[in-house]
């Protein structure tokens, strides 16, 4: 009850704030009479089936998934279309984005970690690619579209009814400009650093973008990473040189942020590399695209100069494999082995010869910060014949230490858990 008071009285400071500043008419759109709290009369959703023919076949399809010796994965939730997840800082419940216009909350409440419920959260705002969720530590939620941002507070206790406290923190149009939107590499992923501050990364639109975009990119972050207060002030370009980041994560031991970085296709199956990144500092380049994917030069750029500055990889993944989304190991359910390492999502390839992916990932981190090699930590969902029966997309952790996995093609979240040898 305590808790829930506090967040009550943050909801109330919110309100006050510049986030839900009084209009001088009524609210109209839904969004306006959330952030006024009141309703806007929408219906409750219908729970998504948890049980059938397709659990049933999914359940099947997980026996063939390898891991390591004393790990099991299970079927956790059916979620559609399931994408980056948020796992909530209080009651351990599971937001999800997707690439259409859905955001879902997967609940589990007898804690036996299966879930049981799962619904469209906040079903009357209207939704564009929200695909990057991502919660502050006091339990704020942040919803990345592939033109705006939203915040949520204590959505995790108004999530049971249609109606949640909702702010707009980067107004539509406002996080790219409209001229930049495409249908291509608008995923974007969210999170909160030591700072306080929202990270956003965005992924330019063109598989390598043209020389008369590279200004405009570079003052808006597209390609990049940028940030800004949780309000939505002060936004500024965090990293450049990045081509399509879908997943990042901050290293709990030093606060750098890590990111994926997807490298450019048509070039054959087996160049350029995917990447895993560090950021050391703000300001840094990462070379696209003047590299490709690690250090392979793109054919559009072969004859410019590469910036000095430019930062390779920590370590390089298989090329083609899209690695999405990523997290640092901070549970204790694992052995020791995976403790501060990275775990990651391969969505598996779409124009190679011969696909690749399609799997989760770790990456150990070295005791001196640096990445070691990525190995196979999960594999099995792309068969011989070169058929998916899912593609991994992210990764988070519940608070038992356990391991989910998001599929947008299942349409499910699969949980990792370990019993020992």
């Amino acid at each position: 009850m305590k808790f829930v008071l506090l967040a009550t009285a943050s909801i109330v400071a919110f309100a006050s704030s510049s986030l839900a500043q009084p209009s001088a008419q009524p609210p109209t759109s839904n969004l306006d009479k959330l952030s006024s709290f009141q309703g806007t009369g929408t219906a409750e959703p219908r729970p998504i089936a948890q049980e059938g023919r397709r659990a049933d076949a999914i359940r099947r399809n997980l026996e063939r998934v390898q891991l390591p010796a004393g790990f099991k994965i299970d079927l956790y939730a059916i979620v559609p279309d399931a994408r980056h997840m948020a796992v909530g800082p209080n009651a351990g419940v599971v937001f999800v984005g997707t690439r259409k216009n859905n955001v879902y909350v997967v609940t589990d409440r007898d804690k036996d970690r299966v879930a049981d419920e799962v619904k469209q959260f906040a079903p009357s705002v209207a939704f564009k690619i929200p695909n990057g969720v991502c919660f502050s530590r006091d339990g704020i939620l942040y919803v990345v579209e592939q033109n705006r941002v939203l915040q949520f507070p204590a959505a995790e206790f108004f999530y049971e009814g249609p109606d949640v406290a909702a702010f707009v923190v980067a107004k539509q149009g406002d996080l790219i400009p409209p001229t930049e939107e495409s249908f291509n590499h608008t995923a974007r992923v969210c999170r909160i650093g030591a700072d306080n501050k929202l990270y956003v990364a965005l992924g330019q639109p063109f598989n390598v973008p043209p020389k008369e975009k590279m200004d405009l990119y570079k003052r808006a972050g597209i390609g990049g990473i940028i940030r800004m207060d949780q309000d939505g002030k002060n936004r500024e370009v965090y990293a450049t040189g990045i081509r399509n980041s879908v997943g990042m994560d901050f290293n709990p031991a030093d606060k750098s942020l890590w990111f994926t970085d997807n490298q450019v296709d048509g070039m054959g199956d087996d160049q350029p590399p995917g990447e895993i990144n560090r950021i050391a500092e703000m300001g840094q380049n990462f070379g696209f695209p003047y590299y490709g994917g690690g250090t392979v030069r793109t054919v559009e750029y072969k004859d410019d100069q590469v910036p000095a500055d430019a930062i390779v990889p920590q370590a390089e993944t298989d090329a083609h494999a899209a690695d999405l989304g990523m997290m640092f190991y901070t549970g204790r359910m694992f052995p020791q082995t995976y403790q501060g390492g990275i775990f990651s999502a391969q969505h598996g390839s779409w124009n190679r010869t011969k696909p690749i992916g399609a799997r989760v990932m770790f990456t150990p981190i070295k005791p001196d910060g640096t990445a070691d090699k990525p190995q196979i930590f999960a594999e099995g969902w792309l068969t011989e014949n070169g058929e998916y029966l899912g593609r991994p997309t992210d990764v988070a952790m519940l608070p038992d230490g356990s391991l989910l996995v998001s599929d947008d093609t299942a349409g499910a979240i699969y949980r990792i858990s370990y019993e020992g040898r």
